[in-house]
């Protein structure tokens, strides 16, 4: 679901429509064929003397809900094959991939023989290649004759880059892996709350401006905890990756809900405004 335009203190350079979740579509993603910024530029080249652990694979399914009680430990190091996108990934969104660039397509013959998972991490031209992102686990995947690869992946722990094990054939890095702190004495269940109620009036005047039946959005939490709740509305900034980004990397709950509270506030003033305006100039 995607929400009106989000009114954002970023300025992003991205086609928004790079970002939609759309259907399985071939056409629909044709953003791989450039070489994304080098990692290596914006990480010092670390070794750390350290053991590192090996992931596990374990299948998800396209549960809506993102209760996973099994997260890894935050000091945990392990080695992840990194994919730079020009989109943000969240923990429990769904993301569909048309694999088709040479040094990919080796990453998923390996990750499909060993390992289901792979980071996500975001990168554009402007803003360079982010430290912070987001497992992306495998759980439909399609092989073309032509040795092209259709992926739906779901997004799972979030993680940092500490350090560039090689860039060849594909990104290698380590990571740690990132988690909210408790959030103290913040009522977490009415920050959700008054998010949710922000996103329904964002919906239903938006709605009205596209002339479409003002219906009442139901249960937009769908029973979803404060933090995964949190997730699920980042991922509806669609067309803002720069504010999505700062999402993902904040490690506070109470924090990432008062930002997004800001922003759907601010989304809808302007969409208020916008409102205004087509009843005194309906032709506008």
């Amino acid at each position: 679901m995607a929400l009106a335009r989000v009114i954002s203190t970023h300025k992003p350079s991205l086609n928004p429509n790079t970002t939609t979740l759309s259907a399985l579509n071939p056409n629909n993603f044709s953003f791989l064929s450039n070489s994304p910024p080098s990692l290596a530029s914006i990480l010092h080249h670390r070794r750390h003397k350290r053991r590192t652990a090996s992931l596990k694979c374990s299948a998800s399914s396209f549960s809506e809900e993102h209760h996973n009680t099994n997260h890894p430990k935050s000091d945990d190091v392990v080695e992840l094959p990194l994919f730079p996108l020009p989109l943000v990934l969240f923990p429990g969104a769904v993301l569909p991939l048309q694999i088709f660039e040479l040094r990919y397509r080796i990453m998923m013959h390996t990750l499909l023989h060993t390992d289901l998972r792979f980071g996500v991490i975001y990168s554009d031209a402007v803003s360079g290649t982010a430290e912070v992102g987001c497992v992306g686990e495998i759980v439909k995947h399609e092989r073309l004759v032509d040795d092209r690869f259709f992926l739906i992946c779901k997004g799972q722990e979030r993680f940092r880059v500490t350090n560039v094990v090689r860039t060849k054939p594909y990104f290698v890095a380590e990571v740690t892996w990132l988690e909210d702190r408790p959030s103290g004495e913040e009522d977490l269940e009415a920050l959700a709350t008054e998010v949710e109620t922000c996103m329904k009036d964002v919906i239903r005047l938006s709605n009205r401006l596209n002339e479409k039946p003002e219906k009442e959005a139901q249960d937009l939490r769908r029973n979803l905890f404060p933090t995964p709740f949190s997730f699920f509305v980042g991922n509806t900034f669609e067309g803002a990756p720069g504010e999505q980004q700062a999402l993902l990397e904040l490690e506070d709950t109470a924090t990432r809900l008062k930002r997004e509270k800001e922003i759907l506030r601010n989304t809808l003033n302007y969409l208020s405004a916008a409102s205004a305006v087509k009843d005194v100039f309906p032709s506008s």
